[in-house]
């Protein structure tokens, strides 16, 4: 976790819920290829316990942005999407090659 200043807050961290606020139970997916289309997920499907704790934070904080890059390649941005009222999940790994 880094500050807007970039400062390391923290490394390895599980981020929790926040409290009285409900669970994140769904997603909208996003790839930058070309005919790919936006699926609305379950977080756990995007990968592990990073991954939820990403999108829990974002669903909690959403004036947030949570990376996320995954040993198999992946690398995901969670951002709120107000046009949507729910977590977006931006893959762009097949930027980053």
């Amino acid at each position: 976790m880094i500050t807007d200043h970039y400062e390391v807050l923290a490394f390895g961290a599980k981020i929790v819920r926040r409290r009285q606020w409900p669970p994140v139970t769904e997603v909208i997916i996003t790839e930058p290829i070309e005919g790919a289309r936006p699926e609305v997920a379950e977080p756990a499907q995007l990968g592990g316990t990073r991954h939820l704790s990403a999108a829990q934070f974002v669903h909690d904080q959403r004036d947030a942005l949570a990376l996320v890059a995954s040993q198999d390649g992946r690398f995901t941005v969670f951002a709120w999407s107000s046009c949507e009222n729910m977590v977006h999940a931006h893959r762009i790994d097949t930027l980053l090659m």
